[in-house]
């Protein structure tokens, strides 16, 4: 990380950060010597702790005092990852995982956890075997430019203006993401629990059937090697979307699933997650969900319902504490599905799909909103360390 002193301002100084700082590399004391108590000094490893600008409550504690950090020290995180920065806010002991940069009085402090952050994903350490590091040398190493103290003083007050607008900006755009993202989920929970005029109900085992997926453990094909091989479809083919297709010989159609159908993930982390839109084998911890008959249910309607929090939190409810999270057929089999007309499913689907449309929208704008934000705090770090902020004002929010 080299910065030219062609490109400074005049005044400016290319300096290395153990000039101006003090580095205090990390080291972890016997862990006989950590207590939950809250007797010694609270001790931090890593960066497990670390909020959004100051590290976050202990959680432990040692009697053992190794290497210190004081207040407003700037803690970088120096083992995978390297890079990440914090401040401390009281006396604690740091272990192997961290190193404490001290401002001396050559600095502003937050000019340098400025510089720092703008430089994290470039502060690149020792690849070893297990963890990335960086050693206390080579945090000296790093070079930064410092200009007059009363301009770094300038630009720290500047980036405080642009960073609080930014941070303003960027909550309000989350908070209308968030907004329209529960917009749909409130309106498909309407849905079932407002039941319209006539509707009925059965069990969901009246008019669904289930069918579990197949165990394979032999070795997949990355393409198909004849016509009576069928895609393997795995949770990932659903969740992640850009997996590469496998193949097997077709087990039969007890275990194929079409694109319209409808099938659940039965355990693991993404235990409920609804699924559609492929054909092939289902994985073994998957399961097929199929209307007994279409002229009762469509597969849109079910598919909608499934995903309702009607459905989901009846699952939710059943798993809750549970160490692996799976769902049973005896699970979901009494569920209550509401049994109205093709005509009103069709309806209610259309309206649904309509909604989502127009959220996802919304979400699109809102998310580029936040990256555009993300870009413009960078393009502001970026001038205020080539020596072009000009103004107090920020501009671009």
């Amino acid at each position: 990380m080299n910065v030219r002193q062609a490109q400074l301002p005049e005044g400016w100084e290319i300096k290395k950060l153990g000039e101006v700082c003090l580095v205090i590399a990390g080291q972890s004391p016997e862990g006989k010597f950590y207590n939950k108590q809250g007797k010694g000094l609270a001790f931090y490893q890593g960066k497990k702790k670390f909020g959004e600008k100051y590290i976050g409550e202990p959680t432990t504690w040692t009697t053992d005092i190794t290497k210190e950090a004081i207040k407003d020290d700037i803690l970088m995180s120096v083992r995978a990852p390297v890079g990440p920065i914090n401040y401390s806010t009281e006396k604690i002991c740091i272990g192997r995982g961290l190193a404490a940069i001290r401002a001396s009085e050559k600095v502003d402090k937050e000019f340098v956890f400025n510089f720092l952050l703008k430089h994290e994903s470039e502060i690149v350490g020792n690849t070893g075997a297990v963890f990335n590091s960086i050693n206390k040398a080579q945090i000296e190493a790093i070079e930064i430019p410092v200009p007059p103290l009363p301009e770094q003083q300038r630009i720290v007050s500047i980036l405080d203006e642009a960073f609080a607008a930014i941070a303003k900006a960027k909550a309000n755009a989350e908070r209308c993401l968030s907004l329209s993202k529960a917009l749909f989920e409130s309106y498909l929970q309407g849905v079932f629990e407002n039941k319209g005029e006539g509707w009925e109900e059965k069990s969901l085992s009246e008019v669904c059937e289930f069918t579990q997926g197949i165990q394979r453990d032999v070795k997949l094909q990355s393409e198909s090697q004849g016509k009576k091989q069928v895609r393997f479809l795995r949770i990932v083919d659903f969740t992640q979307g850009n997996e590469p297709p496998r193949y097997i010989d077709n087990p039969g159609d007890k275990y194929i699933l079409n694109q319209d159908d409808v099938s659940l993930v039965r355990y693991g982390a993404s235990t409920g997650f609804v699924c559609r839109g492929l054909d092939g084998a289902l994985a073994n911890n998957l399961f097929r969900v199929i209307p007994k008959s279409l002229k009762e249910v469509s597969n849109d309607f079910l598919f909608v319902f499934l995903k309702s929090p009607t459905f989901q939190n009846v699952i939710r409810a059943s798993m809750n504490g549970a160490a692996m999270p799976a769902i049973s057929f005896g699970m979901i089999k009494e569920i209550p599905f509401p049994v109205i007309s093709i005509k009103e499913q069709q309806t209610i689907v259309q309206k649904l799909d309509a909604l989502s449309t127009e959220t996802k929208k919304l979400e699109t704008i809102y998310e580029k909103k936040i990256e555009d934000l993300e870009e413009l705090k960078k393009s502001v770090l970026q001038k205020a360390f080539s020596g072009e902020l000009k103004t107090n004002k920020p501009v671009g929010v």
